[in-house]
């Protein structure tokens, strides 16, 4: 009669130590600043292009599309693109990048990257990266744009790059 009662608790036991469902883990506005600053400083934005939203993704895959345009049209001329994307405001390497503040409104969330030069303290500078909702709910945020200085952002340069440079 023992064995009955220890058989019949035996399934309550192995729900209770079951596993829990699994879930996403999110990456934070804050981490995914910490994971640009390490690409910025690395110069290797590989990490960060996984977090792009894909609307980004596509304009900047039609701006290197314009820019081999642009490369088989002038060659020997510096194409639009020479210098890379615009992650940053300025192409100079920056000695130190951290994270600033973090800002949310109702669609959006802005992380300030602070770049920063330790022989020219008077060029330090700051940038935003402009985080939107995942769209496809994989992840929390993706990066939709870069806010640069003098009111500029990744967007509006890439566009304005080609429109200065028509592709005959």
């Amino acid at each position: 009669m023992r064995h009955v009662a220890v058989f019949s608790l035996l399934p309550f036991t192995l729900f209770l130590v079951l596993p829990s469902q699994a879930q996403m883990v999110t990456i934070s506005p804050e981490q995914i600043g910490q994971i640009f600053c390490i690409g910025s400083l690395g110069n290797n934005m590989a990490p960060v292009e996984a977090l792009l939203s894909p609307d980004l993704q596509s304009v900047i895959a039609t701006a290197w599309e314009m820019n081999a345009g642009y490369e088989a049209a002038h060659p020997g001329d510096k194409p639009p693109l020479g210098d890379g994307l615009p992650w940053r405001s300025y192409p100079d390497y920056a000695d130190d990048c951290t994270v600033g503040a973090i800002a949310d409104d109702a669609t959006r969330t802005t992380v300030e990257i602070r770049y920063a030069f330790k022989d020219y303290p008077e060029a330090n500078y700051v940038d935003q990266i402009v985080l939107a909702p995942a769209a496809d709910q994989s992840a929390a945020w993706e990066i939709d744009d870069i806010n640069l200085v003098d009111a500029l952002t990744m967007r509006t340069i890439l566009a304005g790059a080609f429109a200065q440079s028509p592709i005959e």
